[in-house]
């Protein structure tokens, strides 16, 4: 008999639904590098439509919606703002500038996950030849499970207007930010400029993101996905899924966000563990461990029980579409036994 697994790493280890894999075995299909896939047409167009933007790109990643925005965004030699804990600052490979010759700026996020809107304003270089040129700032919404307020994004959208900054929104969990806030994903994508959006994590595609912005933007875009080696012909496969992840996966967040808060309230009762419960906002939660625990003897433990977590310094358990209560319950108490 197969033991059920667990997988609490991340959102990205979803599994796609039955209707995915159906979609995708009967997508009707082009090249789309040639712009004649519909599956893909039909997925940029609704995306589009969905989040207020004229046009959308549809990519292989994350990592790459964030690069192209980055490049589409600025010049060799040019800038962009963004915070120490930004995805496509840190755990980007250097991207923007290794790829694009842009530098990045980065500053200290707050602990809400948001950048200070001063030392935006101080980071903005003077029109000087000494200096890069100061183009974009970049935010993040959900950052470590946490949602930025929209008069937060209202207040920096306004900062980048009066500097004639673009702004752009690392999106990969918009759709958890707006299932938390109990709105649609156009009432936050509206303060930027372009937005990336990931439909592999919470909402279960196999494959992909979008970026979405104007029409210059994404013409910008798609030439540099291609330099990129992004062009992915019949991806029509692929969109069917995403356009699955748009239309059928986003309120079901709303039972991670409450599987997290449940795991979350657990966890309390652990000694060992220290749980900030106004971070537990959406689908993460993290702990704190005690010094004196086993760290990678309890990772060891739990995954020959069939839950799989990742170590470190500070824990993070991530609930998606596969995970349920009873795999919260076995988390839970496998930790306990373990302690015991």
């Amino acid at each position: 008999m197969t033991m059920e697994v667990f997988d609490f790493r991340s959102d990205t280890v979803t599994q796609p639904t039955p209707a995915m894999r159906q979609a995708m075995a009967n997508a009707v299909v082009g090249d789309d590098v040639y712009g004649d896939d519909p599956s893909v047409n039909r997925l940029e167009a609704l995306a589009a439509e969905m989040l207020g933007f004229d046009a959308a790109i549809f990519t292989s990643s994350g990592t790459q919606a964030n690069l192209l925005a980055l490049m589409g965004h600025c010049e060799r030699g040019d800038e962009y703002i963004c915070g120490q804990q930004a995805h496509n600052y840190k755990y980007e490979g250097g991207g923007a500038a290794v790829l694009g010759s842009v530098q990045p700026q980065p500053l200290a996020n707050q602990a809400d996950g948001s950048l200070e809107l001063a030392a935006i304003k101080g980071a903005i270089k003077p029109d000087d030849h000494h200096f890069a040129k100061t183009r974009l700032i970049s935010l993040e919404n959900t950052i470590g499970g946490v949602v930025l307020p929209q008069s937060y994004l209202a207040e920096a959208q306004t900062l980048a207007f009066d500097h004639r900054l673009k702004i752009h929104l690392d999106g990969a969990r918009l759709a958890n930010a707006a299932v938390a806030q109990q709105c649609d994903m156009a009432q936050i994508a509206q303060y930027f400029d372009s937005v990336s959006v990931c439909l592999s994590k919470g909402l279960c595609a196999p494959v992909g993101s979008l970026l979405l912005g104007d029409e210059a933007l994404i013409a910008k875009a798609r030439r540099w996905r291609k330099v990129l080696g992004g062009g992915m012909r019949q991806a029509g496969i692929l969109a069917a899924a995403g356009e699955l992840a748009l239309t059928t996966q986003v309120a079901r967040l709303q039972e991670d966000h409450q599987h997290a808060t449940y795991l979350a309230e657990q966890l309390q009762s652990i000694d060992e563990l220290s749980i900030d419960m106004t971070l537990v906002q959406t689908n993460m939660v993290f702990a704190k461990p005690a010094a004196s625990l086993d760290i990678q003897g309890l990772v060891k433990r739990l995954a020959e029980q069939g839950v799989i977590i990742s170590g470190g310094s500070q824990l993070r358990f991530v609930t998606h579409k596969d995970i349920d209560a009873n795999g919260v319950d076995k988390l839970v108490q496998g930790i306990k036994a373990f302690l015991s």
